[in-house]
């Protein structure tokens, strides 16, 4: 289980949407309000942002918990960004591949991250990983459930699928694979964002030129809305629009 966040908007620093809010990904780590299982996001943290002029963004990622990081917290307060995600990372299993395992993944001018738990991993979804080359697979950043999902995804992308069939097609490959898995994938590329909801909460804030998704709302504002359950989410600064996705079988 994890938390996750994406921003698309007017440059603001990490720390205004990650640190400073009451309930922001920081308290989120280890008080989050509508996690569905477990209660702790103690296994790593990332975020990505993008500088202005530079499409590839740049990563800081670390095994540790975000609250003992107090590099972080400086670092946070200074740097501003026009599109950002961040994460904070509950493992599926244990295992001990440290900050690679932590999101968010990241390929060109993508970043990425997966907020759930892919059942029977990783048996489950050896099929799915038979799809992939022997190239793709030994670019895997960590031998955990998010990376092989990301590894799924980025194989769409670069095949030419947009980011919102990449997204949808991944999820009903791994839900039909390996039933009540939760698939919450978060994707952008500094200009839009694309999610999932399947099995966990997902939320989305607008406002004037800028879009926030993430796990569950860092404030009270009421114009936070929910995303329902088995949705695809698609938005830029301007506007978001929501899917249905449908079950495997349907």
């Amino acid at each position: 289980m994890c938390r996750h966040i994406a921003y698309v908007g007017e440059p603001v620093a990490l720390g205004e949407l990650l640190v400073g809010p009451e309930h922001a990904l920081l308290r989120q780590s280890w008080d989050p309000r509508t996690q569905s299982s477990g209660v702790v996001n103690a296994d790593g943290f990332g975020v990505g942002w993008y500088a202005e002029g530079d499409p590839v963004p740049a990563r800081y990622r670390r095994a540790t918990p975000i609250w003992g990081d107090l590099s972080f917290a400086d670092l946070a307060r200074v740097v501003r960004s026009r599109a950002l995600l961040g994460a904070v990372r509950g493992a599926t299993l244990p295992g001990a591949d440290g900050e690679a395992a932590a999101a968010p993944f990241a390929a060109g001018p993508w970043l990425f991250s997966h907020n759930g738990a892919v059942t029977g991993w990783p048996g489950s979804l050896a099929d799915a990983a038979g799809t992939l080359s022997a190239d793709e697979l030994l670019r895997l950043e960590a031998r955990t459930d998010s990376a092989l999902l990301w590894a799924l995804v980025l194989h769409r992308l670069r095949a030419g699928d947009a980011p919102a069939t990449a997204l949808a097609d991944t999820v009903r490959e791994a839900a039909a694979a390996a039933p009540g898995s939760r698939l919450n994938l978060l994707l952008t590329d500094g200009t839009t964002v694309t999610a999932t909801t399947w099995g966990n909460s997902l939320w989305y804030l607008t406002g004037p030129d800028r879009v926030v998704v993430a796990s569950e709302p860092y404030d009270d504002d009421p114009l936070w809305r929910e995303v329902p359950e088995h949705t695809l989410v698609t938005a830029d600064r301007s506007d978001v629009t929501l899917s249905p996705l449908k079950e495997p079988s349907a």
